[in-house]
């Protein structure tokens, strides 16, 4: 059934008190992510915001064919990131500024190198990432961002800063990839236009003005999700506002703003 999606706020020690537009934060509460129960027709796909105000760990996330092959069933987590705030300096942890081997990833999370390590890139707003499986990866304080996954819980963390919490050295390192991150994965997104963000092979992801066109339009054939950023978007006749996130059954159920400029998200397989 199509409609707006239920929002759950998090607090996190790393999260923020005071959020962008359109959130607030409860008095007392650091919220570091809301995010919207997938509906039962889009299960595999789960939509986030996130606001952090301290470094989050160092992490990577296992493959479909990592985890199928541990007998895990198909829990591999593949993400993307769409900045939509940073305070100057604000940065992503993404990759590596070296290749390296396991035994050498190993010391590097156990005496904490591995942070130094990390290739760091500046963002600003519309910054956009796309986060293989096998990505070592964190997100770096005084930033918000959208982010569009895999629907898995899955998270290996490689180092934590001395926070008291179980780290999954082994289980990380086997399905990182010891790599530079693909520059071919960062794009430039305007605050309003329409463009593709990802398209394939899991899900795909598009940022639309006003009516998508019709080469959009024939890309997005059954449900769908939609995440106003600027404006309303009716879906069944149901006014879906800016920080809220809709299952529309089909693209023809979702009405945009002339103006307006949203994501929209869809798996790519069942």
């Amino acid at each position: 059934m199509s409609g707006i999606l239920p929002t759950r706020q998090v607090e996190k020690p790393w999260g923020k008190d005071a959020l962008p537009a359109p959130f607030s934060a409860p008095a007392g509460q650091r919220i570091g992510e809301i995010w919207f129960e997938p509906p039962e027709a889009l299960s595999q796909l789960l939509v986030k915001y996130i606001f952090t105000s301290e470094k989050l760990s160092v992490q990577v996330h296992p493959s479909d064919e990592q985890t199928l092959a541990a007998g895990l069933g198909r829990q591999g987590k593949e993400e993307c990131w769409l900045v939509i705030d940073a305070e100057p300096d604000a940065s992503l942890g993404i990759g590596l500024c070296e290749p390296m081997g396991p035994e050498a990833m190993h010391r590097a999370a156990l005496d904490g190198s591995i942070e130094q390590l990390m290739a760091w890139h500046d963002v600003s707003p519309g910054d956009f990432f796309y986060i293989p499986a096998g990505t070592i990866h964190a997100i770096g304080p005084g930033i918000s961002l959208i982010e569009v996954q895999q629907n898995s819980d899955i998270t290996y963390r490689l180092f934590d800063y001395g926070r008291p919490r179980e780290l999954h050295l082994e289980e990380g390192i086997a399905v990182a990839r010891g790599e530079r991150f693909d520059p071919r994965l960062r794009k430039r997104v305007e605050a309003s236009g329409s463009t593709t963000l990802v398209d394939g092979p899991l899900f795909r992801l598009d940022q639309v003005t006003a009516t998508p066109d019709a080469r959009i339009a024939e890309r997005y054939q059954g449900p769908l999700l939609v995440i106003p950023r600027d404006a309303t978007a009716l879906v069944a006749g149901e006014e879906v506002a800016p920080g809220k996130c809709a299952l529309a059954l089909d693209l023809g159920a979702v009405t945009f703003a002339r103006q307006g400029t949203y994501l929209i998200a869809q798996p790519c397989r069942a």
